[in-house]
């Protein structure tokens, strides 16, 4: 599966936070995380809106995104 999410931390950081740490059931139960696709946005707005997009779009497409 794939998740998708928005973070103001370094993305090392919050990686370890998603196999180490109790962050909540949908990881958690994935592990291991592994990073596939990152995006950098200036406003935090921006990503959660991007965040939102890519949350809608199906497995297909997301993985055309990844490519």
């Amino acid at each position: 599966s794939y998740y998708t999410g928005v973070t103001t931390q370094p993305l090392e950081a919050r990686l370890w936070e998603h196999n180490h740490g109790n962050l909540g059931a949908f990881t958690a139960k994935r592990r291991p995380v592994k990073l596939v696709f990152t995006e950098t946005y200036d406003r935090i707005t921006d990503a959660i809106a991007r965040e939102r997009q890519i949350k809608g779009w199906s497995r297909r497409k997301k993985e055309a995104l990844i490519r």
